[in-house]
């Protein structure tokens, strides 16, 4: 075999397994090819599936965050916040660089390089997920802002890769369409850092009770210690763990630069003991007015836009006044309770409680026990130790306000005085062990006992010339029961009601001196009497009204016709709806405090209806006011002129141009200077146009000479009659009427000087007698008086303006010297025959509706007097009394009785 055979056997023989591995090799790559073409089909797919379901971030570009809104009161004291999450925006020019420099430290420390993603720390997070324990939460490589794109636009905190990769997509459009400057802006307002806080600013107020602009060191770096877990580090739960976060921050900040070491070290010295925050709201005492606000923007804007829309609301409240009213109703209703019924027995009671026990077993008992609804925080929660003696244990630091921390306690003890432990043996005698309440008394010694009375009350406070509601508290104590009694709970008004009938009186011209027959009168079934069941005869409408006479005030009712009532106490907005019986002109309707508060407040408006406003204004978050009342605006002398020009008319009144001659005007003004309404184009320009002038936008219900007569009457009843103990001491000129509901239900008091108006109701929630002759005089007027008296305070003195067309008069009002105003044509001391006067109107027992009443009523007149109101003498310095007649039996009214 020669060699060139040989070479070709040789190459006869590899040649197959060359071509096997080629084969294999492209086979290979072939599938690698197609492997890698169809991997980046399907990861194409999930791109593209993933990028067309993220959310857009041109939203972001217009960041408005949900921001809480803030209630104040008339002196610019904030007294309440609603917030759906509390937060206070503070834009990035305001947010201080200690602090973004250690939320950056903390957070990320790339932020201003990165273009929203950091892929090194993706990097390394994942190589230390892979050494970590299985079950372990991952380590977190977010940057900035992709918390900003899970939180803005994502909304979700799962941990999968699908929301990680969403999560980096969207960081990179956030990066090219938001600045470094507003994505952190949004971060730091959004960022949620426990307690209740969301953004920095209100979480600097929530752990240290200060403004951003005011944080040091230490305590910047805590709050960007918060966002990795805000419940891990929460300072008061978890202390070590918050403070070990927080020196984490410094030491960080030192590596960034923020900080030098020194600085470091000195922060890292501090003591974390965050002060408490008591979060704003209600204001103690506002309770009743804030929620009464809160209820009326949520009428008016909606839960969203109330809760989260960043309204400034500015009310009428005025602090002092409120927490005064406040306490005026308390101590009466607490003496009434205490007169009125014995001691209803402990809280709880604790076994095991004796004389000898030691006091660290009664101190661990008490304080397991939780405070009563409706105790006040000067009350204690107290053990009895010793029943013989009257020894009580109590607690100092013992009462959790709201959202604050419980103080240190402090065990005290004292001794009940004789009159308390007879006050309680009467009914339930006291056993050791029992849980009680107790006011410490000056000196931390003795102790009063106390319980919270069961009888309610309300008290209503307002500017007669504008609506402004001052105060309004709605019952013993809104933590024990939200319902408003001054606003939601409908009353009989009793002989509170009757101005408004005499109001209509006044208006068909019928004079203050003007008799009817005080004498019994029957319709149908219905037999109605006075309080003190005697009858006057021939009675001047001066004295039937200073002296609460229901028989007179049914006959002039019957006159001026019932329907004409009706109208008038609809008008003015005392009643939404009322029926045409007679009852209901001695208060057998039904009204709240505040409606009856702006009922009399129109009669010192002279007859202008009053609206009741408890808020100022309203602004939006920009400054923007979105509301404010109209009763009274200002417009310009120009735009007036030119207004009248354009109609061609004289300066005209309201009520002129409703028929109405008579209107009232501000002190120091007169029709000239009060116009029609403007178109809003009129409207007062500041720092643009000239001076501006008052304009009056109410409706008149009554002349303000027919409204004028009605007060001067009632000034009489606080001078001589009913009303004596409500102006006992006050040396200003006031006017107001008692009311008194059938069966002593409701005992009111409503008065009001010629700005003031305040209205004091008493009664049970579950309406029940308060007892024998318990009048508005006796239970309310007293509370009026001193409410008045504070209000007067440093208050100057004004007489009730007398308007053109009325002369006053002192006169022979038959059973008194009496001062009223006068109209043209009418005669002081003379009554004229109204035979012709409305005898039409004259109703029907089928009018009265006696068939709605009950076949009797009990004899309400019997029965000892109480505060020589009703019965015989006089009052102690004040007027001498006609002294009635013995019950005769028969029915009262239904409705008003004194």
């Amino acid at each position: 075999m020669t060699k060139d055979s040989s070479s070709e056997k040789k190459l006869t023989v590899r040649s197959p397994r060359f071509r096997i591995w080629r084969r294999a090799l492209g086979a290979g790559a072939a599938i690698v090819l197609v492997g890698m073409a169809g991997g980046g089909l399907v990861v194409w797919h999930q791109y593209e599936e993933l990028v067309s379901s993220l959310p857009t971030v041109e939203g972001l570009k217009n960041y408005q965050p949900d921001v809480m809104s803030r209630i104040y009161a008339s002196d610019d004291r904030m007294i309440a916040e609603l917030a759906s999450e509390r937060r206070i925006f503070v834009p990035f020019s305001a947010i201080p660089e200690r602090v973004s420099n250690a939320f950056l430290a903390a957070e990320d420390q790339k932020f201003w390089t990165h273009k929203g993603v950091d892929p090194l720390a993706i990097i390394r997070a994942g190589l230390t997920d892979l050494t970590r324990d299985k079950g372990r939460r991952p380590i977190g490589a977010s940057t900035i802002t992709q918390q900003v794109a899970r939180i803005m636009l994502l909304g979700t905190q799962s941990l999968s890769m699908k929301r990680k990769a969403k999560e980096a997509f969207l960081a990179l459009r956030v990066e090219g369409v938001l600045s470094k400057e507003k994505i952190l802006e949004i971060y730091l307002n959004e960022i949620y850092l426990g307690s209740g806080a969301y953004g920095i600013a209100a979480a600097a107020q929530t752990y240290f009770n200060k403004p951003l602009d005011q944080l040091d060191d230490a305590e910047a770096a805590f709050l960007a210690a918060l966002p990795k877990s805000p419940t891990n580090y929460n300072p008061v739960r978890y202390p070590e763990a918050a403070l070990g976060r927080r020196n984490w921050v410094l030491s960080r900040m030192v590596e960034t630069g923020a900080i030098t070491a020194e600085a470091a070290k000195a922060a890292q010295a501090e003591p974390l003991i965050p002060h408490t925050f008591v979060r704003p709201g209600p204001a103690p005492g506002s309770e009743w007015f804030a929620e009464e606000v809160r209820r009326e923007l949520i009428g008016r804007y909606g839960q969203e836009t109330t809760m989260q829309g960043g309204l400034e609301v500015h009310t009428s409240l005025d602090p002092a006044l409120q927490l005064y009213e406040q306490n005026v109703l308390r101590q009466g209703l607490m003496a009434y309770d205490r007169s009125h019924g014995g001691w209803r027995g402990p809280v709880m009671h604790i076994a095991d409680i004796g004389a000898d026990t030691q006091e660290a077993e009664w101190v661990k008992a008490l304080g397991s026990v939780a405070a009563p609804p409706g105790m006040l925080e000067q009350w204690r929660s107290g053990i009895v130790l010793d029943p013989l003696k009257g020894r009580i244990g109590w607690l100092e630091g013992s009462v959790v306000r709201r959202n604050a921390e419980e103080g240190v306690r402090v065990s005290q003890t004292g001794i009940l005085p004789a009159r308390d432990l007879i006050w309680a043996r009467r009914s339930h005698p006291l056993r050791a062990g029992d849980i009680v309440m107790v006011e410490p008394q000056a000196g931390g010694k003795s102790v009063v006992l106390m319980q919270i009375p069961q009888v309610e009350g309300a008290i209503v406070t307002m500017n007669s010339r504008t609506g402004r509601v001052m105060s309004l508290v709605g019952g013993w104590s809104f933590r024990m029961s939200q319902f408003n009694r001054a606003t939601q709970a409908l009353r009989q008004p009793g002989s509170s009601f009757k101005p408004f009938v005499y109001l209509v009186a006044m208006q068909q011209n019928i004079s203050p001196s003007q008799v009817f027959d005080d004498a019994p009168v029957t319709y149908g079934a219905w037999h109605p009497s006075n309080y003190e069941k005697d009858f006057w005869g021939p009675t001047s409408l001066h004295d039937a009204l200073r002296e609460s006479r229901n028989l007179v005030t049914i006959r002039l009712a019957a006159h001026i016709g019932i329907k004409n009532v009706a109208a008038m106490a609809e008008d003015i907005g005392l009643v939404q709806s009322m029926p045409h019986v007679l009852p209901a002109a001695l208060g057998a309707v039904e009204t709240t405090v505040l409606r009856e508060a702006a009922a009399y407040a129109t009669l010192a408006a002279g007859g202008a209806r009053v609206t009741p406003t408890l808020i100022d204004d309203v602004q939006d978050r920009d400054g923007k006011v979105l509301w404010h009342p109209e009763q009274l605006s200002l417009v310009t002398a120009p735009a007036r002129d030119a207004h009248l020009a354009k109609e061609g008319d004289a300066p005209a009144t309201p009520a002129a141009s409703a028929g109405q001659p008579d209107a009232i005007f501000p002190t120091g003004m007169g029709p000239q200077d009060v116009v029609t309404p403007l178109a809003a184009a009129d409207e007062a320009k500041p720092g643009v146009d000239d001076m501006p002038v008052l304009q009056d936008n109410r409706v008149h219900v009554a002349t303000d000479q027919s409204a004028f007569q009605v007060t001067a009457m009632l000034e009489d009843v606080i001078r001589h009659g009913t009303g004596y103990y409500a102006g006992k001491g006050i040396d200003y000129p006031v006017a107001g009427k008692t009311g008194t509901s059938q069966d002593f239900h409701d005992a009111w008091f409503a008065g009001y000087s010629p700005d003031i108006v305040t209205v004091v109701w008493v009664g049970f929630d579950t309406p029940r007698s308060l007892g024998r002759n318990e009048t508005g005089g006796v239970l309310a007027a007293p509370m009026w008086n001193k409410i008045m008296t504070k209000v007067f305070e440093g208050y100057p003195k004004l007489d009730f303006r007398v308007p053109e067309g009325i002369t006053l008069v002192q006169y022979n009002a038959g059973r008194s010297v009496g001062i009223d105003g006068f109209k043209a044509g009418q005669i002081p001391g003379v009554s004229v025959s109204l035979s012709d006067n409305g005898a039409s109107q004259e109703l029907t027992a089928a009018d009265t509706g006696a068939e709605n009443m009950p076949a009797s009523e009990s004899d309400m007149g019997a029965g000892p007097d109480t505060g020589d109101i009703s019965g015989t003498g006089a009052a102690p310095g004040g007027p001498a009394r006609t002294e009635p007649s013995q019950p005769s039996g028969g029915d009262i009214g239904m409705g008003g009785l004194y």
